[in-house]
């Protein structure tokens, strides 16, 4: 929750004044504010302005952040003593409420999942979350591909029983002999099942369908952009246990969902009961998804395999199971393709309003500002009403709204306005347009998408006017 102790201390304000003089000659006067949340020492604060700053957590590529225009960002890690972040970027690092400082706009994480995120809390504050779709898809498949040899030869075996003869002096001595210890099968010409058919199970699909192999999917949403990917000859099913009935490698890649109608366990006893008895499972999703103890009674009973890149307390140390480090995204080039991805949609929300890959507000692509127009946007709770009370606030101050978006997504709204003050022929206070906005009932937040970097943002915080 957010602290409202010492409020006119932490309310205290750092102006930034700036006159724009439109074409038509009239000045606009714009005040925005910077100001921080858990503010210790007010006195030992000072607001930065010019530049949006970015918080990351964890190391970040530095190929990513170079996306980032110098001259209108600035990164600062995690142990930067400012409390003025404009937007955070992470990886692994479980993000705390306290940890975002009431100045930040966004969130992205330089990966797929947002587990490590309070996206339900972010969007009750009004802060869109993103993440990086299809930015490590070649490295996890790539991992996936490598997976099912590990579990159709006993290599990591054999690699280990050659490391304990080599210590002995004995490996020339026994290698001939011990080979057939470790024998398997090859992967062409078997079937493949697909669970989850999105960036990662599309391109799995395609890979091991050019490797010789029969591919089943099985994905009830699956896009259009993802079934253009799939290979010609898939065969879809309308189920996962249909789908996995005469596989004979399975690879899982479907998001974890906790709670009711969620993703964990899914792949529990009803549906392994479906595997073929040496039938192989490659978990490269979550480990979540997989019910261990089912899985171990599966190993214990037959000769099946269980690929996995996440711990399991369970099946570790297991004859039949190689668990891998979460590997998965671990490759430079998907790191670089991550970060990248994350600061362009980061930029591009920061300096324009766009949405684009975010888990909890809708997809908005915008056009360019026209010549003259201020651009703002509001965010607001998604019901009856909002959006007419947004408007009035514009009609009651005789500023023209050039063009609008609107688009909701759960409980969330989000609005881009572009307005032609010049109908408006007297002095504009932005400032006091912006607080009468920004307090409008139901309203979370606005921003001024013009001016000066990491300037111009309002929050409705209880009925309290940050800014």
């Amino acid at each position: 929750m957010i602290s409202l102790a010492n409020s006119a201390a932490r309310r205290s304000l750092r102006t930034v004044s700036q006159v724009r003089t439109l074409s038509s000659g009239i000045d606009i006067d714009v005040d925005h504010y910077s100001s921080g949340w858990n503010i210790d020492d007010i006195g030992e604060f000072t607001a930065k302005t010019g530049k949006y700053q970015i918080k990351t957590f964890n190391k970040i590529s530095e190929k990513g952040l170079a996306r980032f225009n110098p001259e209108k960002f600035e990164i600062m890690g995690s142990d930067w003593d400012s409390t003025n972040a404009n937007a955070i970027l992470l990886r692994s690092h479980k993000l705390q409420e306290s940890e975002i400082d009431v100045s930040v706009r966004a969130i992205a994480r330089c990966g797929a999942g947002t587990n490590n995120v309070p996206v339900a809390r972010c969007s009750e504050l009004g802060i869109p979350v993103f993440n990086t779709p299809g930015a490590n898809a070649n490295a996890v498949k790539e991992l996936v591909l490598c997976g099912m040899l590990l579990g159709s030869r006993r290599i990591v075996d054999g690699v280990n029983h050659m490391k304990d003869l080599g210590a002995q002096g004995l490996a020339k001595e026994r290698v001939e002999k011990d080979k057939s210890m470790f024998g398997g099968q090859e992967i062409k010409g078997k079937t493949l099942a697909v669970i989850g058919l999105g960036h990662i199970g599309a391109s799995t699909a395609r890979d091991a369908a050019a490797l010789g192999m029969d591919i089943v999917g099985y994905d009830p949403g699956l896009s259009i952009d993802s079934a253009l990917k799939l290979p010609n000859e898939i065969d879809l099913t309308d189920s996962i246990a249909s789908a996995v009935a005469n596989a004979d490698y399975i690879s899982i890649n479907i998001p974890y969902i906790k709670g009711e109608n969620g993703t964990h366990g899914i792949i529990g006893k009803n549906v392994i009961s479906s595997f073929k008895p040496n039938a192989v499972l490659l978990n490269f999703a979550r480990g979540e998804l997989v019910d261990s103890e089912a899985m171990k009674e599966f190993l214990d009973n037959g000769d099946g395999r269980y690929v996995s890149d996440f711990p399991d307390d369970l099946l570790w140390d297991h004859k039949n199971a190689v668990i891998l480090p979460h590997l998965g995204a671990s490759t430079e080039e998907a790191e670089d393709a991550a970060a990248a991805m994350a600061a362009d949609t980061i930029s591009d929300y920061l300096q324009t309003g766009t949405i684009v890959n975010s888990v909890n507000f809708p997809a908005v692509s915008l056009p360019a500002r026209p010549d003259g127009a201020i651009r703002m946007s509001v965010i607001n709770k998604n019901q009856p009403g909002v959006l007419a009370s947004i408007t009035d606030v514009f009609a009651k101050a005789k500023l023209n709204i050039v063009q609008q978006i609107n688009q909701s997504r759960g409980d969330v709204a989000y609005n881009v306005l572009d307005i032609d003050p010049t109908a408006n022929h007297e002095a504009i206070s932005m400032k006091d347009l912006q607080k009468e906005l920004t307090m409008t009932d139901g309203v979370l937040s606005s921003r001024v998408v013009f001016g000066t970097p990491g300037c111009g943002y309002a929050r409705n915080i209880d009925g309290q006017y940050w800014v």
